[in-house]
């Protein structure tokens, strides 16, 4: 963990030397200025030399304005490394994060993911500046007090060490119980974000089924288990300050007792006395900045596991190393293929899958919910692994591809896909960047989309609000069909993404397909027989197994399932 969080420091490992650097000469020049003290007091005051006095001063002077100009500029530069790192960890984990594969991304969820960008990094950040700044301050001023404390009077020094022992072993016993807590309260941030991300895309349901009070309550009991969580961690905390002011008090006490016997016997002088007390004080302040210190890096350490697990991911999807970098062409093979999304472990949700479609063809999937219709078409362009059995695009096993290069051939339409904030053109051109007016254009007819769109003021220019809240259902499908038209894909999916328009637009949908893309593999998965019975062949299925593979016309004679459904949805029209 340790090693991959100091690695993301990179570009900043200067600011940071540098901040340590400034911090130790800053606490050089203010461990002088107690003996400058010393000096004034028995060497110009008890002596009535005033030439010392102003000798001393002078010097104390120059001290102190080198302490102020080295701990400015160890701020400055504390301030920098501090959120350079800061920024050097979000951008690891977002770039990592884009590497994941549907599997990995299972494994978090979207808040926590969230969680681990935002308040975890900010915990960890904090915790950095500390580290560079006050546990390198402290240890160095409480190391050089002491030692000037040794020299001006070993005996009374030893009050000190004590104090310390003291301290080391309370605030360790602390540091260890607060440590459990703070563990368990991050993930439950996790659940915090969790249900106002919910509650925040789905507000128009949350208010069209009149939920308001139970999210409210949801909410409320994500928010109450960090409280109590953080009131334990805090309860065991609270015995720092305590602490602290025992060895403090502790201190001045014993030291102003045997001090001024010291003084009084003739062994120490009282500018010498004057200087413990001043160092005491150093010892005492280090001991408390360290406290504080260790307070937050105590609740960082849960922070920083939770960030270093997401840097290590390693996507268990990667291309081979001598991978393919071009696809043939779009025929796809599944080859006894067995899917489960626990690799091997889990209940399979694709049993012996053995399924041959030409390049060019237009296939149909259908099958009640939870047939894994969507399950099958996502091993296609290797977004899960096989179990058993192998599919193979244009020839070859999708294994052997260069992940990108056949996810570029391949083009997936969802039934809840995504548009981004932006322009109309902007949104098109995630298919091609690259894109001219006229391709998307182009593009947008072959989807019927072009006709909405120029009836828009703004037309390709229209800003799309963010979710695409401003564009009906199906214009938003429609949308997210050209997009995935312009990546010129050799395979075409789309997964039940016609839904939400009308039966008439669909079929000029597909029309379009067979006219001006009759090269490309058209897969089409719907729960309406009228958006499939016209494709090439049609796929069956039932429970993660083909149950039919042929014509609509076949089907409808030889396959129970199909005709049911057929049946179904005919009589349901009929009486329409």
């Amino acid at each position: 963990m340790l090693k991959t969080l100091i690695s993301q420091v990179k570009e900043y490992k200067k600011d940071a030397f540098l901040t340590m650097f400034f911090v130790i000469v800053e606490v050089i020049l203010e461990i002088l200025i107690p003996l400058m003290m010393a000096g004034i007091i028995d060497e110009g005051i008890e002596a009535q030399n005033m030439n010392a006095v102003y000798k001393y001063g002078a010097i104390m002077f120059v001290i102190v304005i080198g302490t102020l100009s080295t701990g400015f500029l160890a701020g400055k530069y504390a301030a920098s490394a501090s959120t350079g790192f800061a920024a050097n960890l979000r951008d690891a984990m977002y770039t990592n994060i884009q590497t994941f594969s549907f599997s990995n991304i299972d494994k978090y969820s979207t808040a926590g993911l969230v969680t681990r960008l935002t308040t975890d990094v900010t915990n960890v950040q904090m915790a950095f500046q500390m580290i560079i700044r006050m546990c390198i301050r402290a240890p160095m001023n409480l190391v050089c007090a002491l030692v000037m404390a040794f020299m001006i009077h070993a005996e009374l020094s030893m009050i000190f060490v004590i104090a310390m022992g003291f301290l080391i072993i309370v605030l360790g016993t602390i540091m260890f119980f607060a440590t459990r807590y703070f563990n368990q309260v991050f993930p439950k941030y996790d659940a915090l974000n969790e249900s106002v991300q919910e509650n925040v895309v789905a507000i128009r349901t949350v208010k069209s089924f009149v939920r308001e009070k139970y999210e409210n309550e949801k909410f409320e009991r994500a928010a109450q288990n960090i409280y109590k969580l953080f009131v334990k961690a805090e309860s065991v905390l609270a015995f720092n300050n305590p602490s602290m002011m025992v060895a403090v008090y502790g201190c001045i006490l014993l030291l102003s007792w045997l001090g001024a016997q010291s003084v009084v016997g003739g062994t120490l002088s009282t500018g010498e006395l004057t200087t413990l007390f001043s160092y005491i004080m150093n010892i005492l302040m280090s001991l408390m900045m360290l406290s504080m210190a260790f307070v937050m890096i105590t609740m960082s350490l849960a922070s920083a596991r939770r960030i270093a697990e997401v840097i290590n991911e390693k996507s268990d999807l990667v291309s081979p190393e001598d991978a393919l970098t071009t696809v043939p062409n779009g025929a796809v093979d599944f080859n006894h293929v067995t899917f489960s999304y626990k690799h091997g472990t889990g209940e399979p949700v694709l049993r012996d899958i053995e399924l041959h479609i030409h390049s060019g063809e237009t296939i149909g999937i259908i099958g009640g919910t939870g047939s894994a219709k969507s399950s099958l078409v996502n091993l296609i362009s290797r977004l899960y692994d096989v179990d058993r059995g192998s599919v193979e695009v244009g020839g070859h096993d999708v294994r052997e591809y260069d992940l990108e290069v056949l996810r570029n051939e391949v083009a997936v339409v969802l039934q809840n896909n995504v548009l981004f904030s932006g322009t109309i053109l902007q949104n098109l051109r995630w298919g091609n960047e690259n894109a001219t007016l006229e391709e998307c254009q182009e593009a947008c007819r072959l989807a019927c989309a072009d006709e909405f769109i120029q009836n828009f003021p703004d037309k390709y220019d229209t800003y799309i609000e963010q979710g695409g809240t401003n564009v009906s259902g199906g214009q938003k499908q429609r949308l997210c069909i050209a997009r995935a038209l312009l990546k010129k894909p050799k395979i075409l999916i789309l997964d039940d993404s016609t839904s939400a328009v009308d039966t008439a637009t669909d079929a000029s949908i597909q029309q379009s397909f067979e006219e001006r893309i009759p090269d490309t593999t058209k897969i089409i998965i719907s729960q309406r027989v009228s958006s499939v019975q016209n494709a090439d062949r049609i796929i069956v299925l039932n429970d993660g197994v083909v149950d039919g593979f042929d014509t609509h016309d076949q089907l409808v004679k030889n396959n129970e399932i199909y005709r049911t459904i057929y049946e179904t949805q005919t009589k349901g029209k009929e009486e329409a």
